[in-house]
């Protein structure tokens, strides 16, 4: 069995998917972070997290043709540089002591910010290239348990970025970040057969969540977006502090 997970579990990790790639194909981010939570519910997670990359990856290439117009590049190739500084310890630490610590401070930060956001709250200035990439290393800090993509979302939510840029740069940002952690994860061990395998069989099932959350995200206005997207945050957050002392 792939991964040494029984039938039921992989049959309720592939609805989990379905759902987490709608998601994606809605807002831009929150795939690894509803895929992961909901895995570590069942298993042990960390072998997971390379597929979810590469699932990320796919779903990419699934979207480029409706989101290439859009991308903020110099925001993208800022906020990696920043990560890119970080992940080698991040991937470091979390072969050696495990992702939940890290998913667990993460996930409080991630609550307050929410909450400050949901109250309607926004940066008002202009934030530079510093700024960005002192974001794009605390994504990187924490991108190695699979929720790199959180901080960038919030700190992205509390500006005056319209719907479709905000969703085209981090569809773009979590791609490159994610190629990056991709080599380090492999040269720690993590990366298998399996890896390529589950990525295989999730393909279909991306595909189906992808399409029918780019389809809703046609009919979405910017209101209602920035509100999901902040509504998506807050659960994440909680659903990674209730499971942190689970």
């Amino acid at each position: 069995m792939l991964f040494d997970l029984g039938p039921l579990t992989l049959a309720a990790l592939a609805i989990a998917l379905l759902g987490a790639a709608f998601v994606r194909g809605y807002s831009g981010f929150g795939f690894s972070a509803i895929f992961i939570g909901f895995a570590s519910l069942m298993t042990n997670p960390i072998p997971l997290i390379p597929v979810v990359f590469s699932c990320e990856i796919l779903m990419t290439a699934l979207q480029a043709r409706g989101i290439r117009a859009h991308i903020d590049w110099r925001r993208v190739l800022t906020l990696l540089a920043g990560a890119a500084i970080a992940l080698p310890f991040s991937v470091w630490v979390i072969l050696t002591v495990g992702g939940d610590a890290a998913r667990t401070t993460v996930s409080a930060i991630i609550l307050v910010m929410s909450l400050i956001l949901l109250s309607g709250w926004t940066l008002k200035r202009t934030i530079k290239t510093k700024g960005h990439i002192g974001v794009g290393i605390i994504s990187g800090l924490c991108n190695a348990a699979g929720i790199g993509g959180l901080p960038v979302a919030a700190f992205m939510t509390a500006q005056p970025i319209a719907a479709p840029v905000f969703r085209a740069t981090m569809i773009v940002y979590l791609t490159g970040l994610d190629l990056i952690t991709m080599p380090l994860m492999w040269a720690g061990g993590i990366v298998t057969w399996d890896t390529a395998l589950g990525a295989a069989i999730a393909f279909p099932i991306l595909s189906l969540g992808v399409w029918l959350g780019s389809r809703q995200f046609l009919s979405a206005s910017p209101k209602t977006f920035r509100k999901f997207a902040v509504m998506l945050l807050l659960t994440l957050s909680i659903v990674g502090l209730a499971r942190s002392v689970l």
